[in-house]
């Protein structure tokens, strides 16, 4: 039986349509910016275009997926500024009548956490906000980062654990 190739336009298009939505979501979790992801998921699936010669149609999903995640590790460093700039105008907006104490132990929970969060070990992380962030089942963040549903459900524990661990003297 001969493997389907990638380099035919018919299943490109297939494996377009199958796996460019669930990339899109996977990056878009890690990086919080749709147009970012949507952009990066075009860069990757350009680069297995130019590349099908040298991938099969089985690893076509993985290839795309470790592709646009090292996008988006090429980016993170200009993200996090953003994302630290934009969390700082978010909150000066939020200023309603809430008393200044309240305020400000919100900032420094939510500060709190989001560092929690990003101090988690990179597995643990993805699994957590993948569940949290972007509503996912076990099942589909397995099939997603190609582990068992039981793998998931252990990182999930431990990230649970660990978050509780942090932040839980501030609850």
């Amino acid at each position: 039986m001969q493997e389907k190739s990638v380099c035919d336009e018919e299943v490109y298009k297939v494996i377009f349509d199958k796996h460019s939505k669930v990339v899109r979501n996977f990056i878009y979790y890690k990086c919080g910016d749709m147009d970012q992801a949507e952009d990066i998921v075009q860069d990757a699936f350009i680069k297995l275009w130019k590349n099908c010669q040298k991938v099969t149609f089985k690893k076509a999903r993985s290839f795309v997926l470790k592709v646009a995640q090292n996008a988006f590790y090429n980016e993170t460093a200009h993200k996090k500024v953003v994302l630290k700039y934009n969390a700082s105008q978010s909150f000066a907006s939020k200023v309603d009548g809430q008393s200044p104490e309240y305020l400000l132990e919100e900032k420094e929970f939510m500060h709190k956490l989001q560092k929690s969060i990003a101090e988690l070990p990179e597995k643990q992380r993805e699994v957590f906000l993948l569940s949290r962030k972007d509503k996912k089942t076990y099942r589909e963040i397995a099939e997603i980062i190609g582990l068992s549903q039981k793998a998931v459900e252990r990182r999930m524990h431990l990230a649970l654990l660990e978050l509780r661990k942090k932040i839980g003297d501030i609850i």
